[in-house]
Order: C-alpha cells, then structure tokens, then sequence
C-alpha cells in the first residue's frame, strides 16, 4: 500500500498538505513519473466516466476538433484509469476518451492506478472547480462538498485552491438561496453579482420577489443593492463556521500511523479511522498492526 501510495506522487496527498493545490500539477505527476512499461492500450468501450463526474454534458463543436486533431496527431498524452471489476473508471482525460471514440479509434493509451470512493469523488470535485465552466451554483456546491471532506475551515479552502476568503464566503453563501432562485442562477438568468447580493437577505418570500423584479425590469447589480439599502431589508447574521483546532499531539498521531501502515489515516472525535481499499488491504493493516484471528 505504502508503494502504491507513493506511485501517485503528489496527487491527493495535496489535499492535506500545506501546498496549494492543482488539478493539473496532479495529472501531470501521474504521466511524468510512469514508466512506459505502465502505458497501456485500453479498449474505449470498456471505459465509463468517474461514478462521482457531475457533468454529464460535453460540448460537441470541441469534441469534434479534439477528435480531428486525434486522426492527424494520435493521443499526445495517456488518459488515467482506475480498474474495477466491470472495466476502467475514468480518473482523467474524459474528453480525450471521448473525442478519440469519435475519431474512430478503438483503444487509447492510459496508466492505471488504483483509487478508493473517496479518492475519486475528490478528483472529480477537484477537476470541475478547476477545469469546467460551472455556474455559480454548481461551484459553491463542489466547494462545500471539499469542505465537507476534507474538514478545512474556509480560510484555509481558500488558500488551498488560490482563492480569496470574501470569494469562498460569497459562493457558500448562494447555498442559502431558495431553490426557484438558485435555479434562475443556473441557467443565467440571474448573475453571480445579482445571486451574491440576495443571498444575504433573511426573508425568503423578499428574495424570490426582488429576483422576478430584476428580471422583469432588467435591474442591473448596482440597481439591485440600493434597492435592498432603500428598502433597509433585514439581512442574515454572519455565521462564522468555527472548526474545532486538531491538537499537535493527534496531528503527529495521525502521521506516525500513516508512516506504519501506509495510508491515510484520522483521528478525530475520540475516534481513529483507517480506510481501506479491499479485503486484501485490511488483511494486510491488521498484519502491521498484529491482528491476528484463527482459523481464518
């Protein structure tokens, strides 16, 4: 496990380091430091996309040049798979997955390496709030979802992906927005700018009133914002989310057991957790950990 860890380079790892973490820099340490021996072609038909992908809609007119620039040039770079038992999960390189299908090949170059769940719904968060065009709406949720996972207060999210802490605040909040209101967001009819200043009214029945009156009368955001300072409308207490500071003493806890048994592993709430991959892979954490049950 230790040596699979470790063949992913930096990778996830990142998501719990002090490093400013990007999508690119983790594929592109997963291609550099394979061995060509680890390229493999790979039927297309025996790949799907990552189970935890939000987007399932791709544009086409892109697919199309993607797939003419693959019948002059071929794959530049290998795609990245995980194994399953029914074929590959997709970890990167979707649209080239696509495009190549239609250029009309039947197998594409990839690396293989092996992700738990939790792994993979990281990455797919981790490649939209960085790679795709996603709405407001769909972003704010991809950032709370990592902040849920990973336990990061939003100043530290913040630091973590490169953006500002007012930023990560303004997203989250639009998750406060009544639902016919987020969806006026994401489908444009309403702006981020329109979205970010409604979300902090408290009154639900005034937010979905002032969102139909920007949009019937084409109010822009500066117009919007002295209409609520006009109106003096009650707004919504700042919550400021505390996380409860991990001791020294856990974090070096923490550390000390990832070293022995070589995975990730958390200590929180009187509680330690160690996931693991297969049945394989906790046989073998409960070997390191001298764990042994007879007779089986």
């Amino acid at each position: 496990m230790e040596t699979k860890r470790k063949a992913l380079g930096k990778g996830l790892e990142q998501l719990f380091s002090n490093e400013v973490i990007n999508f690119e820099n983790f594929e592109k340490d997963i291609v550099n430091s394979a061995k060509k021996s680890e390229v493999a072609e790979i039927k297309i038909s025996e790949i799907r996309s990552n189970p935890y992908q939000p987007r399932k809609t791709f544009n086409e007119s892109t697919l199309q040049e993607m797939a003419e620039s693959i019948k002059e040039h071929g794959i530049i770079e290998p795609i990245i798979l995980k194994k399953t038992i029914k074929g590959y999960e997709l970890v990167a390189g979707e649209r080239r997955t696509k495009a190549a299908k239609l250029a009309g090949l039947e197998t594409i170059p990839a690396i293989i390496r092996d992700f738990n769940d939790q792994e993979m719904m990281e990455i797919a968060l981790l490649e939209n709030i960085q790679r795709e065009d996603l709405n407001p709406i769909e972003e704010a949720s991809a950032y709370q979802k990592i902040i849920e996972l990973s336990g990061f207060t939003q100043e530290e999210f913040a630091q973590k992906f490169g953006k500002s802490r007012s930023h990560v605040t303004n997203m989250l909040g639009l998750l406060n927005l009544p639902e016919n209101v987020k969806e006026l967001v994401r489908n444009k009819s309403l702006t981020m700018g329109h979205a970010r200043a409604l979300s902090k009214i408290s009154s639900e029945e005034k937010v979905a009133s002032l969102a139909d009156k920007v949009i019937k009368e084409s109010l822009s955001v500066r117009a919007l914002e002295n209409l609520i300072n006009e109106e003096d409308l009650p707004k919504k207490q700042a919550q400021t989310r505390v996380k409860e500071r991990k001791d020294i003493r856990s974090s070096i806890y923490e550390k000390m057991m990832q070293e022995k048994i070589g995975t990730k592993v958390k200590i929180s709430s009187r509680k330690i957790e160690i996931p693991f991959d297969s049945e394989k892979d906790l046989e073998r954490i409960l070997e390191i950990l001298g764990i042994r049950i007879e007779g089986l």
